[in-house]
This record gives C-alpha cells, structure tokens and sequence, in this order.
C-alpha cells in the first residue's frame, strides 16, 4: 500500500463518477474520507447511497471551508479546477498534496500501463488498443477518462497484464508520479480554452503525459501535428512517431522508427526491439471512415506493438472494429438520407474531420456551448461541404457570425426542431450530420445524453420505412 494513505484524513472533491471510485478506493484502504459535492443532497442521494464500502463524512451544497482544514491529501474530480475552489486553494498553499483519481489509482496499480491522450480520437484509440491485447489473450482493464475509472481497475479482485487509460488534460493537470509505460499523443489543437488561458497552457497539460517516463519506456507521438513535433524533443523516453506520410516523409523524421503510410497500407519500421519492417494493414481494409481515424489505427498500431501484440493480430482487430457510439456512427437511412450521430465532436477540429469524411452533401447541426472556440478557422470547409447548417444552442448568435454567407444557416430551438428542419432540407443521397463542435451542458446532461436524444429522434421519424442500421 502506498504510504500516508491508511489512517490518512483524504478529502475527495466531488461525487461524481470519478469522484465515487476515488472514495470507495481510499475508504477500503482505511482512509478516513470526506466527500464535498456543491450539488444539495437531494441530488446525490443515488451516489452517497454506492458508497458502501465504509464511513463517509459527507459536506454537500458546496466546498466549505471546515472540510479542508484537516486535510492530508485531497484528491480532485477532473471536472472541477483546483483554482476555481478557494478552500482547496488554501490547502494547497499550506502544503497539503492536491491530487487527482488518476494519480490515485496509479498508486496502487502494479500491471504496465498504456495511457493515450490528445484533443481529438482519444476514445477510438483507447478502445482500439484494448480490443487488440484482449485478441491477444490479455487481461486489460480499459478506462480513465472513457467509461470506468481507474480506480476500479485497483478495486477489482484481477491480476492485470496492461492496463489501458484515456486520460485528458484535466486528469493530468493533478499528477505526481504516474508513468505510462506507453504514451500515445495524438494531437493538439484548440480546446478547452474557457479553462486555460492559452492554447501552450493546454498543450503544456497535455504534456505531462511524457513527464515522468524514462529511456525505458515509449512515446507515441504524431509526426503530422506541428504542435506535437515543436516538441517532441523535450521527450526522454523512446520515440515512436505516426505520420500518414511514407518515411521520411514531411512528417516522420529521418532516422526515426514509427508506423507510417506507404503504398497505400499501415507499415511499421524498427518499433520494438530488432523488429523489421513489416506491414499491418491495407489502407482499404480500414472500415472507420475519415483521415483522422487512420490517424488512431497508425498510432494504435505503434502502441499493440509495444505491448507485444504480433501484426497479424493487431490486423484482424483493425478489419473488425466498427467504431465507437457518438463517433460518426450511422444511426439509419430515411427516405434516401445518412443519418449520422458525432455528439461526441466538441471542438472545430473534430467538426472539420467529420465534414472531410463524408463526399455526399452535408446537412449539419452544429452549436451548444461554446468552449472558446474559434469557429471561423474551419469557415472555407464548411462552405465546400456544407448545403445547410442547422444551429442549435447557446452558441447561435456566435456559428451565425462566424458562417455567415458561407452556407445557408438555419437556426432552431431545440434538437427536436433541428431533425425536423433536416429532414424538410435534406435530399436523397444527403448527408444529415450531427457534429456540434461544442460542450452539450447548455441542453444536456453530456454528448452521450446529446447523440442517444439524435437517435432517438431520428429513429422515431415515420413515413418512411427507412434502413436501420
């Protein structure tokens, strides 16, 4: 057990899922916890009552100050910045060690880990890496920031062979000593920018992913990003680069090993140790669509490989993997017309990745609330790609400045009315896009409440018997 922990005074910050974990993790290892939510207790009957694993001082309604004043440890909810809340401040200030659920969990797990970070395909590649060690007869707990966090991977009776993370800038804003074995970085571009107040702020978060690896273990990093490549130098570990260009392609510096296109097919060169060269896939044997997802399978690749999973395995993973929910997934066919949810695009880059994946006229719902976007950098493509754009949300006013007279802009009041308008301006063959490039917190409970209400919807259309998917 990691020390100061067992008989400790923890105060964990916030009671949601993260939040929920990290408490029942140190109440089990004989910590004496206090929980603090702003959220009244009505509202966190359900999550108070999953703590069953021992005594939980509970202050709700807010982060009063009298919870932190004993503290040894407080451990923070991703969501939640550590400057937002004075009390924690104040600890902190006073030499109180501020942490997060990830570096918590990192304390007490002992199998290697493999953490993939990066503004956009984050989820698609965590899900890829671990789909490819389970086909290898691995025992992988797959979470972080996707699904389950990992402090149940310490809470589970199972000895694991890899553990395989997601894990955003939040996440690594409040990290001590976690060390990856396997880093993936998959790029960086504007996002998050009402919580940092540079975009260097942002990458700098995201590069303390690389910051407490060593020469023994592995960088996965894009060589198509600029920002990433700026640099790469700084990294200690070994660098494996991912570049859609051949090597020494534009991208790829010479000398390097990496997994690269060539010929049209995934080759990988001298990524593990006295490994030639050899090829994992056929670019037109990919199903998910759009460069950016080539993007994930090249840099999951790299990361199967040093894992020790052989090509021919990591290949048959690639050729079967649909893809995730709310990632330009189809929801059906209605009346000639592709529906197609990507709740789960919240920033530009990821809107401008969806409209580059389809050939077909694009009918978009775009808008929620806006991150600091700047949505006039992709305002070109949305008049190549776009035939009508449908807003919807808190950030109207701002996607009708930004794209004004670059596509005919419709705006509605709810999803509800924003499918209606769809189907009244779509044609056979057309393309009906929900991609927001923004937060869902103005209209829903998250992007997954946002993409499953799309579906819903979209599935309740009549008139049409329509093909499902």
């Amino acid at each position: 057990m990691p020390p100061g922990i067992q008989g400790a005074k923890v105060t964990v910050v916030g009671l949601g899922r993260s939040g929920r974990a990290a408490a029942r993790l140190l109440v089990r290892r004989g910590a004496a916890v206090t929980v603090t939510d702003r959220r009244p207790s009505a509202e966190l009957a359900a999550p108070m009552a999953a703590l069953k694993d021992g005594p939980v001082r509970y202050c709700v309604g807010g982060h009063p100050t009298e919870a932190f004043q004993d503290a040894e440890l407080i451990v923070m909810s991703p969501g939640i910045a550590v400057e937002n809340v004075e009390a924690v401040r104040a600890a902190r200030d006073r030499g109180v060690p501020v942490i997060g659920e990830l570096e918590l969990a990192s304390r007490f797990i002992t199998a290697p880990v493999a953490a993939i970070t990066g503004t956009n395909g984050k989820s698609t590649t965590t899900s890829l890496i671990g789909e490819i060690l389970k086909q290898a007869g691995r025992r992988v707990f797959v979470g972080g920031n996707l699904g389950r966090p990992l402090c149940e991977a310490v809470l589970e009776p199972v000895e694991w062979d890899w553990i395989v993370a997601e894990v955003s800038s939040f996440q690594l804003e409040t990290i001590q000593a976690f060390r990856p074995r396997v880093a993936v970085l998959l790029n960086v571009t504007p996002n998050h920018l009402d919580r940092y107040r540079t975009l260097d702020d942002y990458r700098a978060a995201k590069w303390r992913l690389f910051e407490n690896q060593t020469a023994e273990d592995a960088a996965v990093i894009n060589a198509d990003d600029p920002i990433v490549l700026r640099h790469a130098g700084s990294v200690r570990a070994r660098r494996i680069f991912f570049s859609r260009a051949p090597r020494p392609g534009a991208g790829l510096p010479a000398g390097q090993a990496g997994v690269y296109l060539e010929a049209g097919a995934v080759v990988a060169d001298g990524v593990t140790a006295g490994a030639a060269r050899v090829e994992i896939i056929r670019r037109d044997e990919i199903p998910l669509p759009g460069s950016h997802n080539l993007e994930n399978v090249l840099a999951a690749s790299a990361a199967g490989l040093l894992c020790g999973c052989p090509a021919d395995q990591i290949r048959n993973v690639v050729r079967e993997f649909k893809g995730l929910a709310h990632r330009l997934e189809p929801v059906r066919k209605y009346n000639g017309v592709l529906y197609v949810n990507d709740s789960k695009a919240t920033t530009v880059v990821a809107l401008a990745k969806a409209l580059e994946s389809f050939p077909e006229p694009i009918v978009l719902i775009a808008g929620g609330r806006n991150k600091g976007a700047e949505f006039s950098l992709i305002r070109d493509l949305v008049s190549r790609r776009v035939k009508t754009a449908v807003l919807i949300g808190e950030a109207r006013p701002t996607l009708r400045a930004a794209w004004n007279g670059a596509a005919p802009l419709i705006e509605a009041g709810s999803l509800e009315e924003a499918v209606r308008v769809a189907v009244q301006t779509a044609s056979v063959g057309d393309v009906v896009l929900l991609s927001p490039a923004c937060a869902s917190f103005d209209m829903f409970r998250d992007f997954e409440d946002r993409g499953n209400r799309f579906k819903e919807i979209v599935n309740n259309l009549e008139g049409s018997a329509g093909d499902r998917f």
